[in-house]
């Protein structure tokens, strides 16, 4: 080194500090042209959803590229001087910009030390006499030049600074492996959420020169370095390097990724004197190392973001606080979970591992781009063997039977593993509510789905438009670089129910960094992998059966347990059913085996259900027999004074799939009317009188409590509706069969009752579905008419109107506030019919209307003008829809009957007439424009 600085003395206006100088290696091309290249505009790389800006994708660095050189341009080079150092660092509007990604290396390097193709790019490259730009590079105690205050031009330096300035945190890393590289893309992205401008780069892979000075630009002028060390690191003088350089600049902040600072420190305390001094370095920096193991990753992300928005001052950035796990998975992790170990590190695997991805670049494929700055465009540049592995590695389907034990795997994963994602998302995939489920993430995304009421481009823009956005922005946010977890649980069909499109309109074929998991019963999911999720092995099964106190039994004993699972087909939710009975009435297996098989299958309802849900129960005797000693179980348990469990049961089949608050169900429980016939017909099937001891449930939560120590319903971990609770699906098609009327009516009223539709947003959508019916399916419920107009007026239009202002679902709100005008033109043509022929009323309304005659048998015609006044109101709000959705011929119209129904009903002056005729004036001043 000193016979280098000898030789190559540094002018003294060149060195602005003892501890830094700039070190060319092979200053042999005299000359760079740099031109600007249009592929390599920022315009063209970073996504428009971007709230902040890296400095991989900053709009205020002007990308430079080094434009290739003819032969002749290189003879005439050759034939040159060197330029002097000043002039080369004096360019300060070429330097290089963050925008510009540096290729990666043609191979692959191994991080193993014994590997015999090791291969470390060399400190001080010896370039080729013919290679183009110089090698500009770094080290310690070597004093060398800050790039940013080298003597140049007034003009130049002070064009260079912003641009340097531009990227605040440097984030090295070293190594091949996925989960390093997917912790790295992912501290970026939060970084960059932030409002920190951050550059990624793995510089051992780098093989060019220009890549090379880039990196090293960008280090000097950066705020803060970040180094990812792994034990491989400290192999690689790159890292070391870097650890070196941040550490005498005092803004180091170390990340020990999968090993633990103290064991790295002692193990490579005996290397060399640079390794040492790295060493002794890292250790003053203790206060600010992070340690990030597979337990920690999520945590050790924000406490980096935390730190560094800390140490930069971001004040006007709102610290977001890390979510916990338990507040996003709905349902707390399962204690009694056994077995399906190796089905875990199945999707595991497939999730992590990347498969073929791994071996395509150990042969030498080349990606073009480093590891840790690859972007969206450079995976669909791969080949495409490798593009099918990454994508087929983002989306696993769990295929299995009903009651099997798909959803518990999904669970115990989400909490296993919920450290190694931002977020975790549980999306119900049932699939009338599928479309609004993945809508309802915009909430926790932060994102704004609302439908658009201005221009868009100089036009209204259409329904369909505003909904494929809603979906874009949502799609956008969740599939990119920020891993996500998102678990569609019970996906019933791989088409969308509103309006059949292809699932792969939900869910895009690259996946970016988040993962999904769907559980279904369905063969084939699109092109999906599929895992099937097979019954339990005998062993574990016994495991379930046993119960949660773990009683030790006799041989006998035992083999009725074994004869339970076999009758049972060893699905999941029927022995976690037979456990609980177990423990909590503390009856004997034999005891127990005697009465379900005492039970006939009698006195079920006529209620259609799809010809799956037909077949399983006919498959599942037993179980069925099951089900009808838990509901018996919970009539005597409740007592006769306190029937609210029972009605719970009752109401819950007719919820939405998804978390129910406890006095939600206690009101539909409490608006069913006494069947004493009825709940004695299931009293008598058995008698558990001898194994129940008497209590006294005291609020609406014990009796959810005891549906949920019973296993047929799970009690929701989240907080902000209180105690909650959600039926198992097969719980829910059972309670169907037994009633297929009170408890849907029940459900409705409780519905309307509790309004609020932010908080019980699918519930409203479930009892529409019940009154009004969609597509070709029939209403389950007929409302009596005063019941239908209040119905409508509390419940069904702030439910559209929200749908559609809230997540644009424009289609659906319009079609249900039209099925909703159908049924009050119903209602007033089954009035018309009763005053011209009493004696024969509509047989569609005959009933309700019976309810709604007075003594003398006359309609009441404060009901009808209720009924009239409605219809106006609704045709009124699907005008003002229309109008934002450019169809303004279908709202005129509608709105002129408005008008014509408001002036007999209520005069030509009143107020909601002329508003009417405002909105009417502006449909028709919107279609003059147009």
């Amino acid at each position: 080194m000193e016979e280098k600085e000898s030789n190559n003395p540094t002018p003294a206006s060149d060195i602005i500090s003892s501890a830094l100088t700039i070190k060319i290696a092979n200053l042999s091309t005299s000359k760079t042209t740099v031109e600007p290249s249009p592929y390599n505009s920022p315009s063209l790389i970073s996504p428009p959803s971007s709230a902040f800006v890296s400095a991989l994708q900053s709009p205020y660095i002007s990308p430079r590229a080094l434009t290739p050189k003819s032969p002749q341009e290189e003879g005439n080079d050759d034939e040159e001087e060197a330029p002097p150092l000043a002039s080369s660092s004096g360019h300060s509007d070429s330097l290089p910009s963050s925008s510009y990604t540096p290729p990666s290396d043609q191979y692959e390097f191994s991080d193993d030390p014994n590997d015999g193709k090791l291969k470390y790019l060399p400190y001080l490259p010896v370039a080729d006499p013919t290679a183009a730009p110089p090698r500009i590079s770094f080290s310690f105690p070597v004093p060398r030049v800050s790039f940013t205050k080298s003597p140049a031009p007034p003009a130049a330096a002070s064009s260079a600074n912003p641009k340097l300035r531009s990227c605040d945190v440097f984030v090295g890393f070293h190594g091949q492996s996925p989960n390093l590289i997917r912790f790295c893309k992912w501290l970026k992205s939060e970084l960059e959420l932030q409002g920190i401008a951050c550059f990624v780069a793995d510089r051992a892979r780098y093989s060019d020169a220009q890549s090379h000075e880039i990196a090293d630009r960008v280090i000097c002028s950066v705020t803060f370095g970040i180094v990812v060390l792994t034990s491989s690191s400290f192999l690689n003088t790159m890292s070391m390097e870097e650890v070196r350089f941040f550490a005498q600049k005092k803004n180091l902040v170390p990340i020990f990724f999968d090993s633990v600072a103290s064991d790295v420190l002692t193990r490579h305390s005996s290397a060399d004197k640079d390794s040492k001094e790295t060493m002794e370095r890292l250790v003053k920096y203790n206060d600010l190392k992070l340690e990030a193991n597979e337990g920690n990753w999520r945590c050790c992300i924000a406490r980096a973001a935390s730190l560094l928005r800390s140490k930069l001052g971001r004040t006007s950035v709102a610290e977001k606080d890390a979510v916990e796990a338990c507040e996003e998975i709905p349902f707390a992790k399962n204690r009694h979970f056994v077995g399906r170990e190796s089905l875990m590190m199945e999707i595991e695997g497939a999730l992590f591992g990347y498969g073929d991805s791994l071996d395509h670049e150990s042969r030498g494929e080349a990606t073009g781009q480093s590891e840790g700055l690859a972007d969206e465009e450079s995976l669909f540049k791969r080949p495409s063997k490798c593009k099918k592995s990454r994508i087929s590695s983002g989306v696993i389907c769990l295929n299995g039977v009903p009651g099997i034990g798909k959803t518990e795997v999904a669970l115990e994963y989400a909490h296993r593993f919920s450290q190694r994602y931002k977020m975790v998302f549980w999306i119900g995939g049932e699939a009338r509510y599928f479309r609004q489920n993945i809508l309802n993430l915009s909430v926790s995304l932060g994102l704004d789905v609302s439908a658009d009421p201005e221009k868009d481009r100089g036009r209204i823009r259409s329904f369909d438009e505003q909904e494929m956005e809603a979906f874009k922005r949502v799609k956008r946010e969740l599939f990119r670089d920020m891993p996500y977890l998102i678990i569609i649980d019970n996906l019933e069909t791989d088409r969308e129910w509103w309006e059949g499109k292809d699932l792969h309109d939900l869910i895009p074929r690259n996946t970016g960094g988040t993962h999904v998991i769907i559980t279904t019963r369905l063969a084939k999911v699109m092109n999906f992998d599929i895992l099937p999720v097979l019954p339990l092995p005998a062993p574990e099964s016994m495991v379930l059966l046993r119960g949660r106190k773990m009683r030790e039994y006799s041989e006998k004993e035992l083999e009725l347990l074994h004869k339970f699972g076999e009758k049972l087909s060893r699905l999941s939710f029927g022995m976690t059913v037979i456990g609980s009975l177990i423990s909590e009435l503390g009856i004997s297996p034999s005891a127990l085996y005697e009465q379900v098989n005492g039970i006939a299958l009698e006195g079920l309802g006529d209620h259609q259900h799809s010809i799956n849900d037909e077949q399983f129960c006919k498959n599942n005797p037993f179980l069925m027999k099951v089900m009808v000693l838990c509901f018996n179980v919970v009539q005597q348990v409740s007592g006769r004074r306190n029937l609210i469990a029972p009605k719970m049961l009752i109401a819950g089949a007719w919820f939405a799939p998804a978390p129910v608050p406890a006095t939600l169900l206690a009101t539909a429980a409490k608006d069913m009317a006494e069947n004493r016939n009825q709940l004695e017909k299931w009293s008598k099937l058995l008698d558990l009188s001898c194994c129940l001891a008497p209590k006294a449930w005291k609020n609406d939560e014990d009796s959810a409590a005891l549906i949920v120590k019973l296993g047929l319903a799970r009690r929701s971990s989240r907080s902000s509706h209180g105690y909650s609770i959600q039926f198992h699906p097969i719980t829910q098609l059972f309670a169907r069969r037994k009633d297929s009327s009170l408890g849907a009516k029940a459900m409705i009223q409780a519905v309307r009752r509790a309004g609020s539709p932010i908080q019980n947003f699918d519930q409203l959508w479930a009892s529409a579905f019940l009154v009004f019916g969609f597509k070709s399916e029939p209403p389950m419920v007929q409302l009596k008419p005063i019941d239908a107009v209040m119905y409508i007026k509390r419940t069904a239009i702030p439910l559209a109107i929200r749908a559609f202002t809230a997540f644009s679902r424009c289609n659906s709100a319009l079609e249900l506030l039209k099925v909703c005008t159908n049924v009050l033109e119903e209602i007033e043509k089954s009035f018309m019919s009763q005053i011209q022929d009493k004696c024969h009323s509509s047989l569609c309304w005959k009933r309700p209307l019976q309810g709604m005659k007075d003594s003398g048998g006359r309609v009441d015609e404060y009901v009808w003008q209720d009924v009239t006044l409605l219809k106006a109101t609704l045709l009124e709000t699907r005008a003002k829809l229309l109008l934002r959705g450019g169809h303004f011929d279908s709202g005129e119209e509608l709105c002129r009957t408005c008008i014509s129904i408001r002036t007999v009903m209520l005069g030509h002056n009143h107020a909601q007439t002329l508003a009417a005729q405002e909105t009417l004036a502006k449909l028709v001043r919107m279609r003059s424009k147009i």
